[in-house]
């Protein structure tokens, strides 16, 4: 993922918070704070036959302490047009190999409970639930409740 594929990410990204059910934000960042909050070297894209990016997936760092240094939190997003195609999982399996070679041991992720397409697609990654963090924050005037998922890698010890 390099700057020229900016408009490409953030469109898609906008995509998703249309949903209503992807995340907290409504509105994609700009590309400057969007590269700022991910780690570079775990972003990755899928690309369509044709060129076109289709998805993306990147992390960001839970927490500048020494001691998180292996955990990382993530993103994944498809464009509405390739849903269902089997890109998300591909996206998280690039993301849990590059994550896991980089010795990162944890992938966590807070999904809205509405979003069952993603809870599902997380569970077939290895993801489990933690927990549900309930009315955790307000988004369009209500409160929503967050599941808690993350996966523990069984290499990287």
């Amino acid at each position: 993922m390099k700057d020229v594929d900016a408009d490409a990410v953030l469109r898609i990204y906008q995509a998703g918070l249309d949903t209503g059910n992807a995340s907290f934000e409504v509105t994609a960042p700009t590309w400057e704070a969007f590269d700022a909050a991910r780690l570079p070297a775990h972003r990755h894209l899928a690309v369509s036959d044709d060129g076109t990016i289709v998805g993306w997936v990147a992390v960001s760092a839970v927490s500048a302490r020494p001691v998180y240094a292996g955990v990382v939190e993530h993103s994944v997003y498809v464009d509405p047009n390739a849903q269902g195609k089997g890109v998300a999982k591909a996206l998280l399996m690039a993301l849990i190999a590059s994550t896991e070679a980089a010795g990162i041991w944890t992938i966590q992720s807070g999904i809205f409970e509405e979003n069952t397409a993603s809870l599902a697609l997380h569970q077939r990654a290895g993801f489990r639930t933690i927990g549900t963090r309930e009315r955790v924050g307000r988004h369009h005037d209500r409160w929503r409740d967050v599941i808690l998922l993350e996966r523990r890698s069984p290499t990287v010890t």
